[in-house]
C-alpha cells in the first residue's frame, strides 16, 4: 500500500532572471501579481546591481549561481539576457525546472558574421563604460533604444530608476561576457527542452514576436503568447500575464 504525503505549508518557487542593465528589483510587478501563493527569487546578476562588482562575469558562472540559490525544484522565467541564461539553465538542469517562461528572449544569433558584429559593437560600448561613460547618461541613453520605444512614462520611469542601480564597470563586464555576441546560439539544442515553455513577446516588439513563433516550432511542449499593445519588456508592462504563466497549473 502506497502512502501520499503532503507537506503542507510549502509554497512552489518561482526563479526570475534580469535582462542586461536591470537587477532584481525590475520583477516587483511579477512578484506582486504571483502573490503569497509562491516563493519568489529574483537575484541580481553577475555585473548587475548587488552582483555589479563579482566576477568572472560568465554565462558558465551566472548559471552555476542560479542553480546554487534555487531549490530542487521552482518555475523559471528570463527576461532578454536573464531569457538566453535561463535556457542555458534548462539544458543543463533539465530535471530542476518545472516549467520554463521566455520573455522577450533570443536562443542567440545563428549567423556567424551577424554575431560577431554583435560581439564588436557590445565590446565597443562596453570601453565606453570603462572611458568615463557615467551611469546617468548610459542608462539615459539605452531607454531611448528603439526597441524599448512606446513604454508608458511609469514603466520607463521605473526602469530608468533600476538601471542606476548598475555601475559602469559591472555592466562593461557583463557586455563581454553575457552579451549576444558571447556565446554560441542555442537554436539547435531547443528540441531537448522537454518542460512546458512559454514564450512571450510584446505586440509592438515585431522582431521578438517572430523569434518567439520560431522557438516554440522547435520546442515539443510550447507555446507563444504575444501581448496586445505590449513592448519588448512584457514583464514592466504587464507583469499578470507573465504572472499567470507562470502559475503552477499552466501547461503547454
Amino acid at each position: 500500500m502506497s502512502v501520499a504525503v503532503m507537506i503542507w505549508g510549502v509554497r512552489p518557487t518561482v526563479l526570475l532572471l534580469h535582462g542586461f542593465t536591470q537587477t532584481g528589483a525590475s520583477w516587483r510587478g511579477v512578484i506582486e501579481a504571483l502573490g503569497e501563493r509562491y516563493t519568489a527569487l529574483a537575484p541580481d546578476l553577475r555585473g548587475h546591481g548587488s552582483a555589479a562588482a563579482r566576477r568572472p562575469v560568465t554565462v558558465e558562472a551566472c548559471v552555476t549561481d542560479v542553480v546554487a540559490g534555487a531549490p530542487e525544484r521552482f518555475a523559471l522565467a528570463g527576461y532578454s539576457m536573464g531569457g538566453r541564461l535561463a535556457l542555458r539553465v534548462a539544458l543543463a538542469h533539465p530535471e530542476r525546472v518545472e516549467r520554463l517562461v521566455l520573455v522577450g528572449t533570443t536562443p542567440g544569433i545563428a549567423d556567424d558574421v551577424e554575431r560577431a558584429a554583435r560581439r564588436e559593437a557590445d565590446h565597443a560600448l562596453a570601453a565606453e563604460l570603462e572611458g568615463g561613460l557615467g551611469i546617468e547618461a548610459f542608462a539615459s541613453r539605452w531607454g531611448r533604444q528603439p526597441i524599448l520605444k512606446g513604454q508608458p512614462p511609469d514603466v520607463a520611469a521605473a526602469a530608468h530608476e533600476d538601471r542606476l542601480r548598475n555601475d559602469p564597470a559591472g555592466l562593461a563586464a557583463a557586455l563581454r561576457g553575457l552579451g549576444q555576441g558571447a556565446a554560441e546560439p542555442l537554436w539547435p539544442r531547443l528540441d531537448e527542452l522537454r518542460m512546458p515553455v512559454t514564450a512571450i513577446a510584446g505586440e509592438r516588439d515585431g522582431t521578438y514576436a517572430k523569434l518567439a513563433e520560431r522557438m516554440v516550432a522547435r520546442i515539443p511542449r510550447a507555446r507563444a503568447l504575444i501581448v496586445p499593445g505590449a513592448g519588448h519588456a512584457v514583464q514592466l508592462e504587464a507583469p499578470g500575464i507573465v504572472a499567470a504563466a507562470l502559475s503552477s497549473g499552466q501547461d503547454a
